[in-house]
């Protein structure tokens, strides 16, 4: 691992993955203090055997300490119609889950946004410092009710994208 830090680098780094889309998220958790959730778009599938997912958190996040202390997560996999609410959990020295934002506790106490169709519960297993990140490994124990035939949300280059059957290749 490099440790030395290059900004050129680090710029290049960057940019590079800014053009490579991805799927938009929003995380929730309580660590008892109430509410916290972030929109991310480091969502990855580890295991379907066991259901094992990853995200990312920066350190820069005021979110990602709750995130972390709380033990257990709820990753919501958003739609292409639900950019105002990734948006919402994008921005910083607001209350997210104010009205006009719709939520809920599960029977096991983590808050989940009520519009999304598909969304994740599971416990924190695993942290990895690296970086200015922490890796985040969560053991799925619950799906949402169903998911959704809606094209998903994607970003990329600081712009949001439906991905649907238009933008299939042959």
């Amino acid at each position: 691992m490099t440790t030395e830090w290059d900004d050129a680098l680090a710029e290049r780094f960057a940019t590079a993955f800014r053009t490579h889309p991805a799927g938009v998220s929003i995380i929730t958790a309580d660590d008892g203090a109430g509410p916290v959730g972030l929109t991310a778009t480091s969502v990855i599938s580890l295991s379907a055997r066991p259901a094992l997912l990853a995200f990312s958190l920066s350190a820069r996040s005021s979110a990602s300490p709750r995130i972390e202390a709380a033990g257990t997560v709820v990753v919501h996999l958003l739609a292409a119609g639900q950019v105002d609410l990734a948006k919402r959990f994008a921005t910083g020295g607001i209350d997210r889950f104010a009205p006009p934002c719709r939520w809920h506790r599960l029977p096991t106490g983590e808050p989940v946004l009520s519009s999304v169709a598909t969304w994740l519960r599971g416990r924190i297993v695993d942290r990895l410092t690296v970086g200015d990140s922490t890796l985040v490994v969560v053991d799925v124990a619950e799906i949402g009710p169903g998911g959704t035939a809606d094209a998903p949300l994607v970003y990329r280059d600081r712009t949001w994208y439906a991905l649907d059957e238009r933008a299939m290749t042959a």
